[in-house]
Order: C-alpha cells, then structure tokens, then sequence
C-alpha cells in the first residue's frame, strides 16, 4: 500500500513514528510522511526508505495547536496542507499519529474515502490535565481535557483501526467503547534489536561512574515522572551507601524544582544533572549503573503506558526499580525484572534501593530476566507484527 502517516511535528526525531514507517517500508509498503518544519529545511527528504514531506509552520500555528478544539482555525489550516499532501502523493491509506491533528485530517478525507488508522501514542485528554498552563488563566478556561475526550471517542468511532500502546490502554478503551473494541490494535513502544545489539561502549561515562552505585533515570524529567522522590530517598540512602550516586539523563523546564530540592537537602555530591545526551550514549549510561528507576507518579496515562526507558534498561540486564502506576506494575512483576515501590514514597524507595544493594545475586537475577524478555520477546521486531498484519490485511 502506498500509506500516508499524519504528524503534526518536525521530523526526525519522533522514534516511534520511524520504526512504525521503517517496519512497513521494509514489509514492502511506500511510506509518506506529512510532517510540520519551523525552519529552512528540504521540503522533501528519504529517510530510511520513509518519503518525507515538510510543510511550513510557525510558532503562533504551534500555540493553536492547543486549541484545537476549542476554535476551529488550527483545523482549517492544516486542512490544506494535508489536502495538498493527499493530492500529490496519491496515497490509499492515513495513518494519524495522535490527535492534535486528527479532526484536520477528518475533514479532509471527507473528499478523498481513504481508511484511516488512528494512532494513540498517549491517552492524550488525561495528559492534558497535567499540564502547567491547564492549570491556570487563559488555559484553564481555553481548554478542556473532557472535549477532547469527547473528540477522542469520535475519532476512534471513525477509524477504521485504532492502535493504542499498552494492555491497560486498550482495556480502558474497550470498557468506554464496547462497540469498537474489535478495531483496537496493539503495537506498544518497545526498542529495535540495534540497541543493545550494535552499540559503543563509551569509556569515559563507565569511567567516571565505576566508584559508585549508581542509581540511573533516563528521559524526560517532568515532575510527574517522580524524580523527587529519588531525591528524597538519597537522604538516609547515603548514610548507609557513601558511594551512591543519582545519575539523572534528561531535562525539562521543572529541573529548576530538581536542583533546588538537591541543594536545600545539601545533596550535591550524590545527584548528576547530565541533561539531554545523544541516544548513542545511553547504553555507556545504562551499563555503568547498578539500579535503573522509573518512579512515575500514578495517574491515568501512567497507568496505562509503558515508559520506553524500561526497556532500554531491561534490555541491558538492568534490576528496575518501578513505581506502581499500573501497567509497569503489572509488567515488572510478570517478567521477575525488578521491585516496586509505592509512587512518590521516599521510605519505600530507600528500602527497595537497599534490598538491591545488600544482594548483587538479587540484582543479576532480575536483570537477566529482564534482558531475557526484551530480547526473545519484546523487541520491536517481534511487537510491530501487529503492525505489519494490520496493513497487509487492510481491505481499500
């Protein structure tokens, strides 16, 4: 088929998007992808065999983006963007990546009939709610998570496939529409084989790290991702493990909060602040740590999605340290590849992290169960299948 993905963002980086259109390209599909550039770059690009197409965009088409749906312009806009990209690339299938843009691409196909594949990377209307500026004026009374939910429920009433990324997603969106249960498809982020099979070990990072042990968080560093309690955890974990060492790879506008906890706590020498690194060196990072963590508080996306980090690390033969937002909970337990603790609980936090640290046995068994699991099961080669059958089955 030639199959049309819809994101309303710049492109690269987006790695979920790319194994998606990667796995169909190498299944013998063409892949074109409508993407948004905020810069001067090529209006047209291959990149690993997807057909990239930028359109122009700007920062005050970016801030409508929020209100999609509360006002109508983003919608009209992007209407003929993605009318010009139907036209030019005679697609026979969309593939839309989450629903900022979904109502556009809806309006669209009203001309052109094509099955539309509607792509859940997040259960986006709860999300929203965690947003800072949902918080407060104007975006509190600008925008409302129910009318997306309510959208939500109408786009996926209209595709003819929705993908969502884990278990609970998919039971939370059974449970809500029963009627459209049959066309939920599950293809979870997981990583590709090349992660932990074709990779540099970076000897300066295991280096500076091989006199501690090392507790390690990968990836965004929102508040919501519960680094605090981590945080809060180093204050008695240090008496009892001097060399223990929180390496934070990641950032975000809230890292303000971050430092100023580790300084009020005069925890300095026993946090790294690393900030954004390149992909190619979170292997180094994984391997020179001893515990990786995922401390997520509970809500109902937590609860329902899987952090790609885990799998990073469980691929690595990494021991998890998890919160109990639900579908890590749930998966850490069936694997046997790490401990939970109670979300933003610093007590039982510390009392994980010393159950690991008093039992390297304890730490190799979990994290070969992990490694065990990502790769003879969980890789992306073996959870894009769903993906492939999908489109090879696809009646247009």
């Amino acid at each position: 088929m030639k199959i049309g993905m819809i994101l309303d963002a710049p492109f690269p980086p987006d790695p979920r998007v790319e194994n998606e259109a990667v796995s169909l390209v190498e299944n013998g599909h063409e892949v074109f992808l409508f993407c948004l550039k905020y810069a001067d770059e090529k209006a047209s690009d291959t990149i690993n065999g997807i057909q990239v197409r930028r359109y122009s965009s700007n920062t005050f088409e970016y801030k409508l983006s929020a209100l999609a749906y509360t006002i109508p312009l983003y919608s009209v806009i992007m209407q003929k963007k993605i009318a010009k990209f139907i036209r030019e690339t005679n697609i026979e299938a969309l593939h839309i990546h989450d629903m900022r843009i979904a109502g556009a691409v809806y309006k669209v196909n009203v001309n052109f009939n094509l099955p539309i594949v509607l792509d859940l990377h997040d259960n986006m209307p709860e999300v929203m709610k965690l947003y800072p500026h949902l918080q407060k004026f104007p975006g509190k009374y600008l925008i409302s998570p129910k009318k997306w939910k309510q959208k939500e429920e109408e786009f996926i009433k209209k595709a003819n496939k929705v993908i969502a990324v884990s278990p609970e997603f998919i039971d939370t969106l059974a449970v809500r529409l029963p009627l459209e249960k049959d066309k939920l498809v599950l293809v979870p982020n997981t990583i590709r084989k090349t992660f932990f099979e074709d990779y540099k070990v970076n000897e300066t990072i295991i280096k500076k790290y091989k006199s501690n042990f090392v507790i390690l968080y990968l990836g965004d560093t929102h508040l919501r991702r519960g680094i605090q309690t981590a945080i809060a955890a180093l204050v008695k974990l240090k008496d009892t493990i001097p060399e223990i060492k929180l390496v934070i790879v990641g950032k975000n506008t809230t890292d303000i909060i971050l430092r100023k906890q580790v300084k009020d706590l005069q925890l300095e020498q026993f946090v790294d602040f690393e900030g954004w690194q390149n992909v190619s060196l979170f292997q180094s990072y994984i391997l020179a740590s001893e515990i990786c963590i995922s401390p997520l508080h509970r809500n109902l996306q937590h609860d329902v999605a899987y952090a790609n980090k885990i799998f990073q690390y469980m691929s690595l033969a990494k021991p998890l340290l998890v919160s109990d937002a639900i579908a890590q909970k749930k998966l850490v337990e069936k694997v046997a590849c790490g401990l939970v603790h109670k979300e933003r609980d610093s007590k039982d936090f510390s009392n994980k992290v010393l159950a690991l640290y008093k039992s390297k046995p304890l730490r190799m068994e979990l994290g070969e169960s992990g490694r065990k699991f990502v790769q003879n099961e969980f890789s992306w080669e073996q959870t894009s299948k769903k993906l492939i059958n999908l489109y090879n089955n696809m009646q247009y």
